[in-house]
């Protein structure tokens, strides 16, 4: 069955969230939560470069040969990218700085090349604004959350205001990687413990899920190794 609008725009926030659901994303996930403000500044930096590439892939998806669909697409997206880089370091270069290497690589970010080639190659310009959205929100919120909690425990500010200075000490295991990905962890077994282990369903998983699966050896046996 066809999904309504609204079924779009809100399926990549809670039941198909790109990083909590499909864990997609989790080097940049991991890198830039330390603080809430660069969570902020990566997911709508993605979200940027979701919505922009999704409405320039659905627009072209009948000139483009099946066969190079993936290289076009990741020529469009680092078109994006390159807009971005340059807008952020003209006019915001402090997050600019803070987002560092993990910047240019959205272009590689498989967030964004999985939803290229499963939604906005097959489905019109609006549905594909709208999903680009959609994902591009569930990101943001979700590294919102995980950058919250490691700042406010591991520097016991939030957004740059203290929070926990009569409290306790901060913890600065939480702004290193192994607290990373204890947060991590932490925030996706909260998910699916609210939610049942029903925000998405199994078979999402397999290779018709992967934007990689018109070259991989193992698609349709199994998934890969």
């Amino acid at each position: 069955m066809e999904k309504s609008n609204l079924q779009i725009l809100t399926n990549g926030i809670i039941k198909e969230n790109p990083v909590l659901v499909l864990v997609l994303g989790t080097c940049p996930t991991l890198a830039v939560t330390t603080m809430a403000k660069n969570g902020i500044g990566m997911g709508l930096a993605a979200t940027f470069v979701l919505l922009g590439s999704n409405i320039v892939i659905s627009l072209l998806k009948k000139v483009i040969p099946d066969k190079v669909r993936i290289p076009c697409f990741i020529v469009v997206i680092a078109g994006f990218v390159t807009l971005l880089s340059s807008l952020l370091q003209a006019y915001v270069p402090d997050v600019y700085s803070s987002l560092g290497i993990f910047l240019p690589l959205i272009v590689v970010n498989c967030i964004i090349l999985g939803r290229a080639e499963m939604f906005a190659s097959k489905n019109s310009v609006f549905k594909s604004a709208l999903d680009g959205i959609g994902m591009g929100i569930g990101f943001t919120l979700a590294l919102l959350v995980i950058g919250s909690i490691r700042e406010i425990l591991g520097s016991g500010t939030w957004f740059g205001i203290p929070i926990t200075a009569n409290l306790f000490e901060p913890i600065s295991i939480f702004v290193l990687a192994p607290g990373g990905f204890l947060v991590f962890g932490c925030v996706i077994a909260l998910l699916n413990k609210v939610s049942n282990g029903k925000a998405v369903k199994r078979k999402s998983f397999g290779c018709e899920s992967c934007p990689n699966a018109a070259g991989c050896a193992n698609a349709g046996k199994g998934g890969c190794e």
